[in-house]
């Protein structure tokens, strides 16, 4: 079956090393936030990744909305802000927490849908948790939302740069 120019699985690879591509970049993200430091490349590329992978996530038959959808939609409204406030606002002011939060928010979300993919496509954990609703996915997600939400605290605390 094509899928467009590209078979569905080669559309699916595509998609999964987007993904990890922007969430690789978005923990680099993070730690030059909790150390202070922009880190401009690592930003750009962190923020064009996640655009392209909530971006390509539409690009996947479906018949009706799907929470995946409600996911990619909140996460480009909080890269929208990201991005706003990170190349037209130079951080000041209030834009510097928009970004943080947006950027910390966007990023939690690429980690909260590989988690679900994951526990959907690894053996070992599908037997842990078939339906995602089991205490081990539950806890899974729960930890690592916490984390996030740890980080992004420090975060907006020490990530004090100049604006640009």
């Amino acid at each position: 079956m094509m899928f467009g120019i590209f078979s569905l699985s080669a559309y699916t690879i595509l998609h999964v090393i987007i993904s990890l591509a922007g969430i690789a970049a978005g923990f680099v993200v993070m730690a030059g936030m909790l150390k202070g430091e922009r880190l401009d490349r690592w930003t750009f590329w962190f923020l064009l990744m996640t655009v392209l992978t909530s971006l390509t996530g539409f690009g996947f038959p479906f018949e009706r909305l799907l929470p995946s959808h409600i996911v990619g939609i909140i996460s480009l409204a909080a890269l929208l802000i990201a991005i706003v406030a990170r190349y037209v606002f130079g951080l000041a002011g209030p834009w510097r927490w928009l970004y943080v939060v947006a950027a910390i928010l966007a990023q939690w979300f690429n980690v909260f849908v590989l988690i679900v993919q994951s526990f959907q496509k690894v053996p070992f954990l599908q037997t842990l948790a078939p339906t995602q609703s089991e205490p081990p996915f539950l806890a899974v997600q729960t930890v690592v939302m916490v984390l996030f939400i740890i980080t992004g605290i420090a975060a907006l605390r020490k990530f004090r740069p100049a604006a640009a």
